[in-house]
């Protein structure tokens, strides 16, 4: 059983099935047991509340109105998925959520039937929904159902699109539900979200609307072509108060909506009613992010989307405790660096696919606007806009986390490594992220970038380098130029200090020594200071170098540390495969050095969720693990050689 107190009828369900045991006028009273049940341990365990809050109810009519697992049901990027997980046999141990060997915060395929497609980053939902839905329908499986659940912030992207083209042509069992809220993780922005506004706001289409679904609910009474009929009313209805044309009925999809979807009762009539309509529909559902918690409700969305702690009486957030004196976070060296560049250099513009706030880049937005680009969620527009911007002189710092830098790989390479476009590509969350786990890890950037042509790839060791590296990108001729760095807080307390060029393809010797050297790239690089101390207790002279760049790499400092060394150890926060470890394999190989060398950073697997330090731990390249690596060849090195 749950440590957390549930309501009589939550308490009974641990499965949808015994939520089709329930009568339609319980809907109401179980969706304000299953918001608290939420509050309670969201409020005490930190996680995505507003998203989640905003479809209990539509979570619940989803699951008595179809038949799931066997109806598939697929949440798009998944922050909305935790009334979804309770109800489908994790209620128990959902206090786990996101915990270290707890359950994941994310829909997963290896955690529950029900979680019909591992989701994480956005608009995936439409494509997996529809690929399922032709699957079924090639096994002469017609009544099965396909139901994807998609925020309008998600629907900005090109895959959506893509998807929603396709899915318009192919006569198949799929429902769209289309979750608007106005917000992704901040304000949505761009057209889409004007139109879905002015749709929702018009109260003459509203009105007439109304009288549809009453002509919908009473289909029987046209008789054997009450569908042909019901259809040709709605759609002129449609047409003359929307326009010549409903845009997703453009796309052939039948278009529902919108309804209220926090009206439970009338959620499972409209659903029930849907499930019997054939072809390629999208119900337009309007929520509210945060919807019965009032401090969320009333309350900044952005803030409120993944809130920490807080105090579920008032409301209060409660803020870590940190030292008067703590590290400022990288993002914001970041926000605060970009500002100060972009008022001495006025080519400077900000680009980022709605991660404003996450990325700071909110900061440059309220002090110049005008220069500060959220275009959507839409990773792959956000590098080619980038592209196009540098082609008239501009510079522009676009601003990706690592994993979702994975979306635009090719425009990446197309648009701006093949024309050798100065763009800045900043990507936060470098390294393992911590709780949001497998999907938002950042661990692949530096192996995938350090085989295109003309970037540059750079990590600095703390918030002074950041900045030395963003001023270094934007002086003139300087190309693609990549600049990673972690999720969290830096290392120094005077970090603000005047920019400095740094020489691109150099690094720096942070500590002397004779038996040992290590080798480290980034953030990782304060670990291996850290141990340094340990170094002095165990009597080792040890050698530390903070190489900077992968990417040209500084091959005159290698020279000189393999022909002094012949043990070596390579410090990364990123993937072994391919990658900074692999980058000095690489080196001695070409040119015929003999040495020991261990790597460490994130083994060839994907790593589950905790916190930073749970997981460096279990990967194997914290503080503990580099004191451990010298150790072992240390050892190695005073054993006698057999003779």
């Amino acid at each position: 059983m749950s440590p957390y107190a549930q309501g009589p009828l939550l308490s009974k369900i641990n499965c949808p099935a015994d939520l089709r045991k329930l009568k339609k006028n319980q809907l109401p009273e179980l969706s304000e047991q299953l918001r608290q049940f939420i509050i309670d341990i969201v409020s005490e365990k930190g996680g995505h509340l507003g998203a989640s809050l905003g479809v209990v109810e539509l979570s619940i009519a989803l699951h008595y109105i179809f038949n799931t697992p066997e109806d598939q049901l697929v949440w798009d990027v998944g922050h909305q998925a935790y009334g979804h997980k309770i109800l489908t046999g994790r209620k128990d141990i959902f206090h786990t959520n996101r915990i270290y060997k707890g359950i994941s915060g994310f829909p997963k395929r290896s955690e529950s039937e029900y979680d019909t497609f591992g989701t994480g980053h956005s608009s995936t939902s439409i494509s997996a929904a529809l690929g399922m839905a032709l699957a079924s329908k090639q096994k002469g499986d017609d009544k099965k159902q396909h139901i994807a659940v998609i925020g309008d912030g998600s629907m900005t992207a090109g895959i959506a699109f893509e998807a929603l083209n396709h899915a318009g042509a192919e006569h198949s069992n799929l429902l769209v539900i289309l979750n608007d809220n106005c917000m992704s993780i901040d304000p949505a922005v761009g057209a889409l979200k004007e139109y879905l506004t002015d749709i929702s706001t018009s109260p003459t289409y509203n009105r007439a609307k109304n009288k549809i679904w009453r002509i919908l609910g009473k289909i029987s009474k046209f008789g054997p072509n009450a569908q042909k009929i019901a259809q040709k009313v709605e759609g002129a209805v449609k047409t003359t108060l929307l326009g010549e044309s409903n845009y997703f009925e453009s796309l052939n999809f039948r278009y529902f909506g919108p309804i209220d979807g926090h009206d439970v009762k009338h959620l499972t009539s409209v659903l029930k009613d849907l499930k019997d309509i054939p072809g390629p529909k999208i119900l337009h559902c309007l929520t509210k992010k945060g919807k019965g918690y009032n401090p969320a409700e009333e309350g900044c969305a952005t803030q409120w989307h993944a809130p920490g702690l807080f105090q579920k009486e008032t409301g209060k957030i409660i803020k870590q405790k940190i030292k008067k004196d703590a590290p400022i976070k990288y993002q914001d060296v970041f926000g605060e660096s970009i500002i100060e560049l972009a008022k001495e250099n006025d080519k400077i513009v900000g680009v980022t696919p709605a991660m404003l706030s996450g990325s700071s880049l909110n900061l440059m937005m309220k002090q110049m606007p005008e220069r500060t680009f959220d275009v959507g969620i839409a990773e792959q527009h956000a590098v080619t806009f980038s592209a196009g911007l540098a082609t008239q002189g501009l510079i522009p710092f676009c601003n990706i986390y690592s994993s979702f830098m994975q979306r635009a790989y090719d425009q990446l390479i197309h648009d701006v490594a093949l024309q050798n476009l100065n763009v800045v590509f900043c990507l936060d969350r470098g390294g393992l992220v911590g709780a949001d786990g497998a999907t938002h890890h950042g661990a692949y950037d530096i192996a995938y970038l350090r085989c295109i042509p003309n970037m540059v790839v750079a990590a600095p060791m703390n918030e002074q380098e950041l900045r030395n590296m963003m001023y270094t990108a934007q002086l003139p001729n300087k190309g693609p130029f990549s600049i990673r760095y972690p999720r969290g807080n830096g290392v120094m307390e005077n970090w603000q200090t005047p920019f400095k060029e740094l020489e691109i393809g150099k690094g720096q010797m942070v500590n002397e020594g004779t038996e040992i050297a290590i080798l480290s790239i980034g953030h990782a690089g304060n670990f291996a200071i850290n141990a340094g101390e340990d170094f002095k207790k165990m009597g080792l002279s040890i050698a530390h170098y903070d190489m900077r760049f992968v990417k040209p790499l500084d091959e005159s400092l290698l020279h000189t540390i393999f022909q002094k060394f012949d043990k070596v150890i390579t410090v990364e926060d990123a993937c072994l495969q391919g990658g900074f470890g692999s980058t000095v394999l690489e080196f001695m190989a070409d040119n015929n050095y003999k040495a020991e060398i261990v790597r460490l950073g994130i083994p060839d697997e994907f790593i589950n969720h905790g916190t930073q330090e749970e997981l460096r731990n279990e990967c194997g390249y914290d503080k503990q693990a580099i004191v451990s690596a010298v150790e072992k060849l240390t050892v190695r090195k005073k054993v006698p050689q057999a003779i």
